[in-house]
């Protein structure tokens, strides 16, 4: 999946990258301000979420139960200074529970992630519109 979209086809752009993902594991990808959390919170909507999606900078998750009673794990690893903060919270039981896992800054702990993930990454374009690209590993 390629895409530009603008900010009023988010519904759209998040029921695609459920359909489109073959992991429940999400890394997004993004400047500072490209619409990562935005775009967590349209899923969370797509997802069947019934709480209000923020996020979880400083706590670094924050977990959401659906419609369904299934459990949605949001991150944000923005703040990790090392990967040990994350281990010692115990985030490879997050990663290995079946559970949808919406990961913003994964890059802070890479060694963490699980093989079989989803990238996302989205940019700003000049346009004010955001160019999406999706990849399953």
């Amino acid at each position: 999946m390629n895409k530009n979209y603008s900010l009023n086809e988010l519904s759209v752009v998040a029921q695609e990258i459920v359909e489109n993902s073959q992991h429940k594991i999400l890394l997004f990808n993004g400047n500072m301000g490209a619409g990562k959390t935005t775009l967590i919170k349209e899923l969370c909507k797509v997802l069947g979420v019934k709480d209000v999606a923020n996020s979880p900078t400083f706590s670094l998750v924050n977990e959401y139960e659906t419609v369904n009673q299934e459990t949605v794990y949001h991150f944000d690893f923005y703040r990790i200074e090392k990967e040990e903060e994350a281990y010692d919270m115990g985030v490879e039981d997050y990663f290995y529970s079946n559970n949808w896992c919406l990961i913003e800054w994964p890059e802070n702990v890479k060694n963490l992630l699980p093989l079989n993930a989803t990238e996302i990454h989205i940019e700003i374009l000049e346009n004010g519109q955001r160019n999406i690209q999706l990849k399953n590993s």
